[in-house]
């Protein structure tokens, strides 16, 4: 079995988000783009799509009124609508940006791309790994951008840590350790990993230069009737590398934190830091197991000096939503393409089967393909 990405453009390249905004502004052509849905994160989109030179959002597509309401307070020059085929039907959108409920995230990309429009879809990409595969099947055979709105993969701190790892300026990875906990926003549709642990699925994927082959999940509902709450997944790479990821919706703090331990240097993102979200230290351990001491082995204590990098700290949905339009002016793959949503899809549905059968080990090939 192959652990390695396939796609040479999920290394880590200093250069692929360096397309400047004064750049993109020079452009002829501008993106003009369509937003599904204006509830939690599709303002989101519309700002950053609207503040973009060389993009232009055109129309807003949201079944309730009130929330239609808020749009053209703010934006007046954009076109409402209550139904989304309208912003299929219509030829001036290139792009259209999805934030609704997972559970519609297939059949309203699908619908975009047979329509001819590139699709940003927001995370998780789909409910199922062959509704994903769908999807890419459908953007290749079109020719179009399919990009899923992984977020932290475009945050200066989870692409130094990208950079760190490829580099291997930390040795070889031992461990990645993420905790990702509060108090709510308790959801009805989904459980908690597809909620929460779908962001360090993706940044994992992105982060480590492997896949994983199997993964082991537990979680607990303690609402009648409701999904699974909190939530362990511990997931197993080749080459003694382990990851595990906590979730919980029932915490009294909020906390967001990664821990990469590596042969030569471990380092600490904390997501809740205001200015060092990325620190290095150079602490491990070192064995001494030559032949003299071949009945003692002797471990030794390394502890060094602790770093912060400095990090782009550029709006990490900027910096999304330009190399979506870069990615559709150009005919490039996004770094986060329908492959890479595939992948953290295939974990979630196996973690969740994992979950049922109260942790079973439950092994994974995770497909390799373009997207």
């Amino acid at each position: 079995m192959t652990n390695t990405h396939a796609h040479s453009r999920l290394a880590f390249d200093p250069n692929i988000y360096n397309t400047s905004i004064n750049q993109q502004s020079q452009a002829i052509n501008t993106i003009k783009i369509g937003v599904i849905g204006y509830g939690y994160w599709g303002p989101n989109l519309v700002r950053s799509f609207a503040d973009l030179p060389g993009a232009e959002v055109i129309a807003v597509s949201d079944f309730q009124v009130d929330r239609l309401a808020k749009v053209q307070s703010r934006y007046p020059a954009i076109k409402l609508t209550t139904n989304s085929q309208d912003l299929f039907a219509d030829p001036k959108i290139d792009a259209i940006a999805i934030a609704t409920p997972v559970s519609t995230h297939y059949d309203l990309a699908l619908a975009a791309l047979q329509a001819g429009k590139h699709v940003l879809v927001e995370k998780p990409m789909t409910v199922s790994s062959q509704q994903a595969i769908r999807l890419i099947d459908e953007a290749q055979k079109r020719n179009l951008v399919l990009m899923v709105d992984h977020t932290f993969v475009y945050t200066g701190a989870v692409r130094k840590m990208r950079e760190l790892v490829a580099t291997n300026a930390i040795g070889d990875v031992y461990y990645y350790d993420s905790v990702r906990v509060n108090l709510g926003l308790f959801q009805h549709d989904v459980n908690v990993i597809w909620d929460l642990a779908v962001h360090d699925l993706s940044i994992m994927d992105y982060v480590l230069l492997s896949k994983p082959y199997a993964v082991s999940a537990t979680g607990m509902s303690h609402i009648s009737s409701e999904p699974e709450n909190i939530a362990y997944l511990t997931l197993f790479f080749e080459n003694n590398l382990i990851a595990h990821i906590h979730v919980n919706w029932l915490a009294p703090v909020k906390v967001r934190r990664t821990i990469l331990g590596g042969s030569q240097k471990m380092v600490c993102y904390d997501d809740l830091e205001p200015s060092e979200k990325i620190k290095v230290y150079d602490k491990g351990i070192t064995v001494n197991d030559s032949p003299e001491n071949v009945y003692q082995m002797l471990v030794g204590y390394r502890t060094g000096d602790m770093w912060s990098p400095k990090l782009d700290m550029t709006e990490a949905l900027q910096t999304e939503a330009l190399h979506f339009i870069d990615c559709i002016r150009q005919g490039n793959p996004p770094i986060t393409d329908g492959a890479a949503g595939l992948r953290v899809v295939e974990i979630l549905e196996a973690a969740t089967q994992s979950i049922k059968q109260q942790g079973r080990l439950i092994e994974l090939n995770l497909a390799e393909v373009a997207g």
